[in-house]
């Protein structure tokens, strides 16, 4: 019951406009070749944007017991390149925010979701969207 609620105060409060800009970059890197493998990070980080509470995201690897193109060296590479091209930026604006946030006592638990955004934003390829139980 208070995931729920955390959900709606976050959608209501700029969640879904997190959760837009998210969808929005992953599609116009869709539209590009160059930008085509960060759509399905950028699509994930959407979802997590949209609805945060309940949700964690970890590497891949954890949920999937090996290792693959996303979480190797392609994937470190990837990263780089996301991380340069426009993840610090993406990043800085969550940390920016969760600042903002933590500034009083009900915006703690908004505070700390997205900074979890930033972190993933730094480096997206690689990580998945679960939910806690």
């Amino acid at each position: 019951m208070i995931r729920l609620l955390l959900n709606i105060l976050w959608f209501v409060m700029g969640g879904w406009i997190s959760g837009l800009l998210w969808l929005l970059g992953g599609l116009l890197l869709a539209i590009t070749v160059v930008g085509l493998p960060y759509t399905g990070a950028a699509w994930r980080i959407a979802g997590f944007a949209f609805w945060p509470f309940g949700k964690e995201i970890v590497p891949r690897e954890i949920v999937t017991g090996k290792g693959d193109l996303g979480t190797g060296g392609l994937g470190c590479v990837l990263n780089i390149i996301w991380f340069v091209l426009g993840g610090w930026y993406i990043a800085l604006s969550h940390l920016v925010i969760a600042v903002a946030e933590a500034v009083t006592i009900i915006g703690i638990p908004f505070a700390i979701k997205d900074l979890q955004l930033a972190v993933v934003a730094i480096a997206p390829i690689g990580r998945v969207v679960v939910v806690k139980p």
